[in-house]
């Protein structure tokens, strides 16, 4: 064993957590590993994920905008025309430099990066097996360390009848490389997932139909925003098939047909293609885990850690995906950056009651903190300030009208305890929420804070003002 082949930390994992966290260890003085089974570092978020959805979610507004609203401001376009190829080549370029950033910025920092498979064989011992697909065939390499951080990330559920093709039956990596824009889309889950990418091909022409078993699409939001959501996504041209289950799907010469029971019985429903969007679970097959008894959470999958991302075996540690919580690349930074400064010494941690969370449909939806549901839940006395965008300057100018921000606080202290936005700019808007929170801020704090006029961020200004009217408490 060479001493190039020893390190402080080894890094399984480029994504948002491991690239993050890999750096701010090199910070800490770290002598530190980087592993990725993949030719292109940035991991699902960067690859397959965040950046790439993102990029065709602009491109789309763009072309939707084009074709609907640009004449609203006097800007006369006729005979519009899409471009697909065009289209994915740009969120292919995107995905590339921001993969090629990630590799300068591990470079940078003194990072050794090791492309193949990494298994732990032993505590401080990781094997990495090439996965270049080289004609030569290349030796897998032992590397040593005194931690080693697990950040691999997750992957579509697969459910039985549901069986991914690549062609008719997809998951969410097929639906951002589409070659053509299909008549008919079929998804099957309203989660963010499937409501980002139907909105993608509902605004390049596909009819979207959404297919989910609860009664509500987006779960997880709050109840007013979530009716807006759902309103508002109806008047783009999107259906929703909610209390509808999917029996099985079976793909045929020209589609995919799909068996589905809902309230109103059995019906079938043929689609081009049809998009399964349910969630995702951790990446865990291969590292090794069960020969180590590191132990899992047995209704998840999740790795089991401490509250210092320790597994069930001292000296290796889990983060992102991996692990429970919300599956967020920023969730996921920040565990990196917490793991990798507990392993230095130093207090890390992460605040998980101020993670935000986004939707990037349009309008956006972001929120931070409890729903007002949740509040209810716990007893908790509080008042809501509401605020709409139609109110405000700056979105009156820009026509986005639609959505409003919406401002939790606990009645007595006045304490924020969630925001809530869906309109214009929601993505960008939710940062100054977090951090009020973060420092215990209140709506009066809020209040008194001037903000910028016109912005869409003074909605957020106005809807901690309606909350000094609150007299009877809620809850």
């Amino acid at each position: 064993m060479t001493e190039q082949q020893k390190f402080d930390l080894i890094v399984i994992g480029s994504g948002p957590g491991g690239y993050v966290s890999a750096v701010r260890a090199t910070q800490l003085g770290m002598k530190v590993a980087c592993v990725e089974k993949d030719n292109r570092l940035g991991g699902v978020c960067l690859n397959v994920g965040c950046i790439p959805s993102k990029a065709l979610l602009d491109s789309s507004e763009y072309y939707h905008l084009a074709k609907e609203h640009f004449k609203d401001h006097g800007i006369i376009t006729s005979n519009v025309k899409l471009d697909l190829k065009k289209m994915m080549d740009r969120k292919n370029e995107v995905v590339k430099d921001l993969t090629d950033q990630v590799r300068a910025l591990l470079d940078g920092n003194g990072v050794n990066v090791f492309q193949g498979f990494g298994e732990i064989l032993d505590v401080g011992l990781v094997r990495v097996t090439p996965t270049t697909g080289s004609k030569k065939k290349k030796a897998s390499l032992d590397l040593q360390a005194k931690n080693i951080l697990l950040a691999t990330g997750s992957a579509p559920f697969t459910v039985p009848g549901l069986e991914y093709d690549g062609d008719r039956i997809v998951s969410s990596t097929e639906a951002l490389a589409f070659d053509k824009v299909p008549k008919k889309l079929g998804i099957v889950g309203g989660g963010y997932i499937g409501l980002e990418l139907g909105s993608v091909w509902n605004r390049l022409g596909s009819e979207v139909t959404v297919i989910e078993m609860l009664p509500k699409i987006a779960t997880t939001l709050d109840g007013q925003v979530n009716r807006t959501l759902e309103r508002t996504l109806k008047q783009q041209g999107m259906n929703f098939m909610l209390k509808t289950k999917v029996q099985k799907a079976v793909k045929q010469k020209n589609g995919v047909k799909v068996e589905l029971v809902g309230e109103d019985g059995k019906q079938n429903k043929l689609f081009d293609r049809l998009l399964v969007a349910i969630g995702r679970k951790p990446m865990t097959a291969g590292l090794g885990l069960e020969k180590l008894g590191i132990e899992l959470e047995e209704k998840t999958g999740h790795i089991a850690v401490d509250e210092n991302y320790q597994t069930s075996v001292g000296g290796i540690f889990a983060i992102g995906d991996l692990i429970s919580g919300p599956m967020l690349a920023h969730k996921a930074s920040a565990e990196g950056i917490a793991a990798a400064e507990i392993m230095a010494g130093l207090p890390g941690e992460v605040n998980y009651d101020t993670i935000p969370a986004v939707v990037y449909t349009w309008p956006e939806v972001a929120s931070v903190g409890l729903t007002e549901e949740q509040a209810k839940e716990r007893g908790i006395k509080y008042c809501i300030g509401t605020y709409p965008f139609s109110g405000t300057g700056r979105a009156r100018c820009m026509g986005e009208k639609d959505g409003f921000v919406k401002l939790i606080a606990q009645a007595e202290t006045d304490r924020i305890l969630g925001v809530h936005i869906i309109g214009p700019r929601a993505a960008d808007m939710i940062a100054e929420s977090g951090l009020a929170m973060v420092f215990n801020a209140s709506s009066e704090d809020i209040a008194r804070t001037i903000h910028g006029h016109p912005t869409f961020a003074e909605a957020f200004q106005e809807a901690a003002m309606n909350i000094r009217k609150c007299s009877v408490y809620a809850g």
